[in-house]
C-alpha cells in the first residue's frame, strides 16, 4: 500500500452536495470504435460494456459502438470478443459526452490445467458453488441457472477450499429482482478453513421481460435489496448522510480467542481421531469457542467527516480505518444467527455488519463500488450473493421504508 499521500493527495473532509441516492443523474453518453492493434482495421460483433452494470452493446460493421444514458460514476469498460484478448479500461463518466476508442490485441491462447472430475462429483461440488455464489435467501430460490456446465469446479478436500472459474458468460435469470445476470468468473474460492468466500469477474445485467405487475414487484425487491447494502452504506458515507439514511458506525475492536486452535489444525485433529469419542468431543468442543474475545464496541457514533475523505482522482473517495468498522442499519431487523459476530446484549436486533480492512483505506467510487482494497465484510452483509446483487447504476425511487414498529 502505497502511503497517504501517494493515494489521497490534498486531503479535505468531505462535504458533497450530490445525494446520489436522492435526486436525478445526468446522462452521459459513450462511444468509439474498436479496431485490431496490429492492422487498424475495424472488429465487428465485440460485446462493449459496462462492468457490473446495465450498459451494454456490440460493435456495428465499422466497429462502432454507442452506450447511451451512462450515469456518472467510474466504471470498468470492458471490450470482449472471440479471438482477442479481453480489454479491460477503468473510465470515469462525467456530465460530457465521452469518447473512447479501443485496439484489441489477438489473443494467445493460454491452457488452464485439466479438471478431471466425475459427474458425482461435479454435482456435488456444484451444488456447494450454488449456495456460495448464488446464496440460499428467498431470492435464491427464484433463480435459475441456465448454462450450468460452464462452470469449472475443484475441491481441494484437505484444505477444503472449492475454486471454480469459467471461460464462458455463466446466465442466471434472476426473477426474484428481475435481471438476467451474465457473469465470467475469472477466479472463485470458498475457503471453509477461515470462512471467507470471495470472487472476481464480470457482470452484465439484462432486464428481463414482464408485466407491469411483475415489473412493481421487482422494484420493490430490488429496492429492498439495496437498502441497508454495502452501496447503499458507500453512497451515504460520501453524501455525508449516513444519520439520514438509517447508518451508524462505530469503532470495534477484538483480539482471536487464544483457546481455540487454527481451523487448520481443528479440522486435521477432528479427521484423525473420527473414531475416538473422547478426543472427538474434546478438539469439536474446542471448535465450539468463539473465534475471538475482548471484543470491545465503543458506542460513540462516527461521523463521515471523520471516516471520509476525497481523493486527488476526481469521483473517488477513501474510507479510512483506525480499527475495525461496526456498522448498524437501523431501519431493519436481522433475523439470521451469527456464531462468531458480536453483538450486545442491550443492542436492539438491527442489521449490523463488521468491516475489516486489508489496508488502511478502501477506495470506491460515486456509484458506491469498491475498487481497490475490497474489505472483508462480517454479518448482514456477508449473506448478500449473487441472487441480491444489483447492477452499479441502480438507484431507488424513494427513501428507505423502515420494517421498524
Amino acid at each position: 500500500m502505497a502511503r497517504l499521500g501517494r493515494h489521497i493527495g490534498i486531503i479535505c473532509l468531505l462535504l458533497c452536495s450530490v445525494a446520489i441516492a436522492h435526486t436525478g443523474f445526468a446522462q452521459t453518453l459513450v462511444s468509439g470504435k474498436v479496431t485490431r492493434m496490429d492492422s487498424k482495421t475495424p472488429i465487428e460483433n465485440a460485446s462493449v460494456f459496462l462492468n457490473n452494470a446495465t450498459f451494454g452493446t456490440s460493435t456495428i460493421t465499422d466497429g462502432a459502438y454507442a452506450l447511451k444514458n451512462v450515469k456518472p460514476g467510474q466504471y470498468q469498460l470492458v471490450v470482449s470478443c472471440v479471438g482477442f484478448e479481453e480489454h479491460v479500461q477503468t473510465i470515469m463518466v462525467g456530465n460530457e459526452p465521452l469518447k473512447v476508442d479501443i485496439q484489441m490485441m489477438p489473443k494467445v491462447t493460454e491452457l488452464r490445467g485439466v479438471v478431471v472430475s466425475t459427474p458425482a462429483d461435479w454435482k456435488r461440488n456444484y451444488e456447494l458453488f450454488k449456495k456460495d455464489f448464488i446464496g440460499t435467501s428467498e431470492n435464491s430460490k427464484k433463480c435459475t441457472v441456465v448454462n450450468p456446465h460452464v462452470v469449472s469446479l475443484i475441491y481441494r478436500k484437505s484444505k477444503l477450499l472449492l475454486e471454480a472459474y469459467s471461460e464462458e458468460f455463466l446466465v442466471v435469470e434472476n426473477r426474484a429482482l428481475g435481471y438476467r445476470v451474465k457473469y465470467l468468473i475469472r477466479d472463485f474460492k470458498s475457503d471453509k478453513m477461515s470462512g471467507i468466500i470471495s470472487y472476481e469477474g464480470r457482470a452484465l445485467f439484462e432486464d428481463l421481460k414482464g408485466s407491469e405487475h411483475q415489473k412493481k414487484e421487482w422494484k420493490a425487491k430490488r429496492d429492498e435489496a439495496y437498502y441497508g447494502s454495502p452501496k447503499h452504506f458507500y453512497r451515504a458515507l460520501y453524501t455525508n448522510r449516513l444519520n439520514e439514511e438509517g447508518f451508524q458506525v462505530l469503532n470495534f475492536s477484538r483480539q482471536l480467542n487464544p483457546r481455540r486452535p487454527p481451523e487448520e489444525l481443528l479440522q486435521k485433529m477432528l479427521r484423525k481421531f473420527a473414531n475416538n469419542r473422547d478426543s472427538l468431543n474434546y478438539w469439536g468442543g474446542l471448535g465450539n469457542e468463539s473465534r475471538y474475545y475482548k471484543e470491545n464496541l465503543q458506542r460513540v457514533p462516527l461521523s463521515s467527516l471523520a471516516i471520509c475523505f476525497k481523493t486527488e482522482n476526481p469521483g473517488i473517495f477513501a474510507l479510512s480505518f483506525q480499527r475495525l468498522l461496526y456498522v448498524i442499519y437501523t431501519k431493519k431487523h436481522e433475523e439470521t444467527y451469527f456464531k462468531d459476530f458480536y453483538r450486545p446484549l442491550d443492542m436492539e436486533n438491527f442489521e449490523a455488519s463488521v468491516i475489516t480492512p486489508y489496508e488502511p483505506y478502501v477506495f470506491f467510487d460515486m456509484n458506491g463500488t469498491v475498487i481497490k482494497n475490497a474489505p472483508l465484510y462480517e454479518g448482514t452483509w456477508s449473506k448478500a450473493k449473487l441472487a441480491e446483487l444489483l447492477p452499479v447504476d441502480y438507484v431507488p425511487d424513494e427513501p428507505a421504508k423502515t420494517d421498524i414498529n
